[in-house]
């Protein structure tokens, strides 16, 4: 299986996917826990059906040490005791940031008071610029079919 576009060696899509991978560079050495980030990237890439990122964060979370119990249960994150409540806000807040098409009223204030209850203003920035960012590169890649499967941890450094 292939792409239906390159994005790499398209002109427009590479000065694109530097920019977009500048802004995660912001987020990434943000205040806002590793792991949670991952659980965040993981989450929105099931909810797209994004295989690409869905291997890639799976994969760059398990080397950073990340359980896979834990990797396991993300998609059934409420029913799972191994998240951190500070997690389970992050993974509602991710899903309904995800679904907006998807609820008439977007995200909650409940849902918003509850993240705002576990992470400070910087991390609350940090966590909603991180649900933008994992949508875009999620919608980048199922919109081209970008295979998955042949991540390497690192790969992109």
């Amino acid at each position: 299986m292939d792409a239906r576009l390159n994005f790499y060696g398209s002109p427009v899509a590479a000065k694109f996917a530097k920019y977009i991978n500048s802004a995660g560079k912001v987020v990434a050495d943000s205040t806002l826990p590793a792991a949670t980030q991952e659980l965040v990237k993981i989450r929105a890439s099931q909810i797209n059906g994004c295989g690409f990122c869905t291997d890639m964060h799976t994969k760059d979370a398990a080397h950073a040490g990340e359980t896979s119990v834990r990797l396991n249960l993300v998609a059934a994150w409420r029913e799972a005791k191994v998240f951190t409540d500070a997690e389970r806000a992050a993974l509602e807040l991710t899903e309904q940031g995800t679904r907006i098409a998807d609820a008439a009223g977007g995200v909650t204030d409940e849902a918003w008071a509850n993240a705002a209850k576990h992470y400070d203003e910087e991390q609350l920035a940090a966590l909603v610029s991180l649900i933008a960012l994992i949508n875009t590169y999620n919608r980048m890649n199922v919109i081209i079919q970008q295979p998955a499967g042949d991540y390497q941890p690192g790969q992109f450094a």
